[in-house]
């Protein structure tokens, strides 16, 4: 299982997550990016998956890198 990290306070209101991954990411009313379904550990964002899908393409085009990947 991998687990998807969106470090909320970093984010700069971009929309590339969005762009590239709807599925998983939208945008709150502030412009700050949401990760659907997910829970709050920590003050971030999490959601655990098997496949991470587009969420790897997230990560990579996230100008501040607020999205992690991490196995667990």
């Amino acid at each position: 299982m991998k687990k998807i990290i969106l470090e909320k306070e970093k984010c700069i209101n971009c929309s590339s997550c969005t762009s590239v991954c709807p599925k998983y990411f939208e945008a709150e009313e502030d412009g700050k990016a949401r990760l659907k379904n997910s829970k709050e550990e920590d003050g971030n964002e999490v959601i655990e998956l098997e496949d991470v899908d587009c969420c790897q393409e997230a990560a990579e085009v996230c100008p501040v890198q607020c999205i992690l990947i991490t196995e667990d």
